[in-house]
C-alpha cells in the first residue's frame, strides 16, 4: 500500500508544489485570510490528486457520458439558482464553500471529449461537426454566466485538441471563415463591460476609467524591476490600486513584490510542467491517453499563457486566473484533479516499461 501511495509522477507535482509555494507567499502578504483559505484548499487538492493519481484512468473513460451529461445539468443549475457577484452568476454555495462549476469540469470535460474523439479515432468532417456540436452547449452556458474567459478557453482548448489529432487542416480553414463571417454577431451578443475591453486593449487611452486595470498590472509588473519590493511592500498591491490582486491580476502582484526573478520562476516552472505533460502525451500508446493529454496540455498551457499575457498588457483582459497560482479552490482542485489523471496514465506508462524489461 505505502508503494502504491508513493508511485506517482513527481515530475508533475514537483513543479505544482513550487508554483504552490509563490503563491501561498502571496497571499499572505496580501491577506492572511486568504493565505489560510487556499491552503486548505490546498489541502484538499493533494487528496484529490493522490485518488485520481492512484485510479485506472482507462476505468473513468467508462462514465464519459454520464460525466457530459451531469456537466449540462450542473451548469443548468448555476444559472437557475447560482450566486450572483458583479453581474454574474457562477458559482453555488455547498457546505459553506462556493463552487464554481465552469472550473471544476475541465478535467471531466475533457474525459468526455477524449473518450468520444478516441471511441472512433475518425478524422472526418462528420465527426469533428458532431465533438463541435456536443461541446457547444457547454460554451454557451458557461458564456451566459456571463463568464468570457472560460468560455475562451474551452473554445481554444477544444480548437488546438482538433488540429493535433489529426482533424484535416480545410476544416479549420472552414472555421475560421465561419467565425470571421459571425463576428459582427458575436460582437453585438457581447456585454458592454467585455467590447470595452477589447476597444480598452486597442486603444488604451482612458486610465483613469476603463484602461484602469490593465495599466495598474503592467505598472505592478514593471515596478517589481529585478528583485521586487519585498513581501508586502508592492504599493500598486498594497494599497489596492490593482484590482482582483489575488485572482486575475495575482501575477503582477507577484512580479511586484518580488520582482523579475520571481515572476521568471513562475513562468520556467509552468515550461517544465507543460514539458512533463508532453512526454507524457508522447510516451501514450492508448489513443484516450494521448488526447486526455492533448487536452491537459491545452488547458494549463491557454490558461497561463492568456493570464499572464493580460497581466503584462499584450492581451485584452478577459478574467482567466493562472492555475495553482491565484486564489480560488475550485480552480486549485480542478487543476489537482486534471494531474492526477495525468499521474494515473504515466504511472501506467511506467508499468508498462517494467513488464517489457522483465
Amino acid at each position: 500500500m505505502k508503494k502504491s501511495l508513493f508511485n506517482i509522477d513527481w515530475g508533475l507535482i514537483a513543479p505544482v508544489i513550487i508554483l504552490i509555494i509563490l503563491s501561498l507567499t502571496t497571499l499572505f502578504s496580501v491577506d492572511f485570510s486568504l493565505f489560510k483559505s487556499q491552503l486548505t484548499f490546498f489541502i484538499l487538492g493533494i487528496f484529490a490528486f493522490m485518488f485520481f493519481s492512484q485510479t485506472n484512468y482507462k476505468s473513468i473513460k467508462i462514465y464519459s457520458a454520464p460525466i457530459y451529461i451531469v456537466s449540462i445539468v450542473l451548469l443548468l443549475i448555476v444559472l437557475i439558482v447560482g450566486l450572483e457577484t458583479r453581474g454574474s452568476v457562477r458559482w453555488i454555495e455547498l457546505l459553506g464553500f462556493r463552487v464554481q462549476f465552469s472550473e471544476i469540469l475541465k478535467p471531466f470535460l475533457a474525459i468526455s471529449l477524449a473518450s468520444y474523439l478516441s471511441s472512433g479515432n475518425n478524422y472526418s468532417l462528420r465527426t469533428a461537426f458532431i465533438a463541435t456540436c456536443f461541446l457547444m452547449p457547454i460554451f454557451f452556458l458557461v458564456f451566459l454566466q456571463p463568464d468570457l474567459g472560460n468560455a475562451l478557453i474551452y473554445f481554444l482548448v477544444t480548437a488546438l485538441t482538433f488540429l493535433i489529432f489529426g482533424f484535416p487542416l480545410r476544416i479549420f480553414l472552414s472555421g475560421i471563415v465561419i467565425l470571421t463571417i459571425l463576428s459582427p454577431i458575436i460582437w453585438k451578443f457581447l456585454h458592454d463591460y467585455q467590447r470595452h475591453r477589447v476597444l480598452t486593449f486597442l486603444n488604451p487611452n482612458d486610465p483613469l476609467g476603463l484602461s484602469y486595470n490593465a495599466i495598474q498590472s503592467v505598472i505592478a509588473v514593471g515596478s517589481g524591476m529585478l528583485f521586487g519590493r519585498g513581501l508586502g511592500l508592492g504599493t500598486q498591491s498594497g494599497l489596492r490600486f490593482l484590482p482582483e490582486r489575488h485572482t486575475d491580476f495575482i501575477f503582477a502582484t507577484l512580479s511586484e513584490e518580488l520582482g523579475l526573478i520571481g515572476s521568471t520562476l513562475v513562468v520556467l516552472t509552468f515550461a517544465f510542467l507543460l514539458y512533463r505533460i508532453f512526454v507524457i502525451f508522447i510516451n501514450q500508446e492508448d489513443l484516450f491517453g494521448k488526447i486526455f493529454s492533448i487536452v491537459a496540455f491545452s488547458l494549463i498551457f491557454f490558461q497561463f499563457f492568456v493570464n499572464i499575457g493580460m497581466n503584462i498588457g499584450i492581451l485584452p483582459i478577459v478574467g482567466i486566473t493562472l492555475p495553482f497560482v491565484s486564489y480560488g479552490g475550485s480552480s486549485l482542485l480542478s487543476s489537482f484533479i486534471l494531474l492526477g489523471i495525468l499521474s494515473s496514465m504515466s504511472r501506467g506508462d511506467a508499468s508498462k516499461k517494467v513488464l517489457e524489461i522483465r
